[in-house]
């Protein structure tokens, strides 16, 4: 099966305006897959830099690069050759001066803050930066939602032939991810420290950090757990999802929630087999309602910042998100076919005064809850993000 992805048409348009374009994800979401298919139709040329033969071809990468200036060069895992940032500065400042402006490289990453700052450094004014996520709701077909909550976006999970394969995929991946891929990116971390870590984030999904809480189940102290939170998190494998900050003397909670980014990691971590199994965890609800805020922030204009609202007295918004210009939207995520109102979101609109209130349900029909809350399915809140 062949999926179409949102951001293909963006990053096509990012290609043609930029020298260069950064596409940035965890592996296997399918960065190469989209890279190779949007190089059908244009000259280019590709290099993964795990090959040995294709970081031997770079052992002098401006001679070699100046060669194929006349191509969309890219750079697959482009964090295994940092040093090459440089280079790339000097022979697009030399393409600019020749009248080249856009489509000279298009670098594909797994997202390390390090690889971050040597782009940001060497390249600035002259890349754009896209983020790939899994599957979302808008890419596969309706009947198929629960399936992509189950076993989360991950193309090989979301498309095996049954569960248990989806399963074992996603064993298979946390384990490469904690043997192979965090000591890749200079990391000394303890595999079965981070493991436990990581299970016990997925027991916790989308709850407040308790840094203290963990420290004193994996035997660890504080510090070490903001690195391997600061670790997950640079890797998009986890989000820190920052509380709302304005003023409104009221007493806020200031500390992030944390959540595991794809569903179907959470439930693997937790050996959730099936939605069977899943609806009668405890995790449910709190997946869900992760679920919904990946999906809903994948499709958000770039510039939007995404938060939750609590305060000490009970009034709270799961995901406030502000976009650029100001506007605000307050969401609130309910598992339930009937949703509710609870008192809490009342008085959280009226601190923070957002300018739409939805409430986010597993249902199909779309209706009024009340004169400014409107309950709506998935689907249809991020075709609105998307036509914002």
């Amino acid at each position: 099966m062949i999926i179409k992805r949102h951001i293909q048409p963006k990053l096509k348009n990012f290609i043609q305006e930029y020298p260069a374009v950064a596409l940035l994800g965890p592996r296997q979401v399918g960065k190469t897959t989209l890279a190779l298919e949007i190089a059908k139709n244009i000259p280019s040329i590709y290099l993964d830099l795990e090959s040995e033969s294709d970081r031997v071809k770079l052992t002098n990468p401006e001679l070699y690069l100046k060669e194929h200036k006349d191509k969309l060069v890219i750079l697959d895992e482009v964090h295994r050759l940092p040093n090459i940032f440089q280079t790339l500065r000097g022979l697009i400042d030399q393409e600019r001066r020749v009248g080249k402006t856009a489509g000279s490289y298009l670098l594909l990453g797994s997202a390390s803050m390090d690889l971050l700052r040597q782009l940001g450094e060497s390249l600035a004014g002259r890349i754009a930066y896209l983020e790939m996520t899994p599957f979302d709701v808008l890419e596969i077909e309706p009947k198929l939602q629960d399936t992509l909550w189950v076993r989360g976006g991950f193309p090989n999970s979301f498309l095996a032939k049954d569960e248990v394969k989806s399963l074992n995929w996603r064993r298979n991946f946390i384990r490469t991810y904690l043997e192979r891929d965090v000591p890749q990116f200079g990391s000394r971390v303890a595999a079965e420290t981070l493991r436990r870590f990581w299970v016990m984030l997925a027991h916790n999904q989308s709850q407040l950090l308790n840094t203290a809480f963990l420290a004193r189940g994996l035997g660890i102290d504080g510090k070490t757990i903001s690195h391997y939170l600061d670790l997950l998190v640079d890797l998009l494998l986890v989000r820190r999802l920052m509380p709302w900050h304005k003023n409104v003397g009221k007493r806020l909670i200031k500390s992030p929630k944390v959540m595991i980014r794809d569903s179907g990691i959470t439930h693997a971590l937790l050996n959730i087999r099936n939605k069977e199994d899943l609806l009668g965890h405890p995790i449910a609800g709190q997946s869900w309602e992760a679920f919904v805020i990946e999906d809903l922030l994948s499709a958000v204009p770039s510039g939007t910042e995404a938060n939750f609202y609590r305060t000490a007295a009970g009034a709270e918004i799961d995901l406030l998100l502000t976009f650029p210009g100001g506007n605000c939207w307050a969401i609130e995520i309910k598992r339930s076919l009937s949703p509710k109102i609870a008192k809490g979101f009342y008085h959280a609109q009226e601190d923070t005064k957002p300018d739409r209130s939805f409430i986010v349900y597993p249902g199909d029909e779309r209706f009024p809850l009340s004169e400014d809350i409107e309950a709506i399915n998935l689907c249809d809140l991020e075709k609105e993000l998307l036509s914002y």
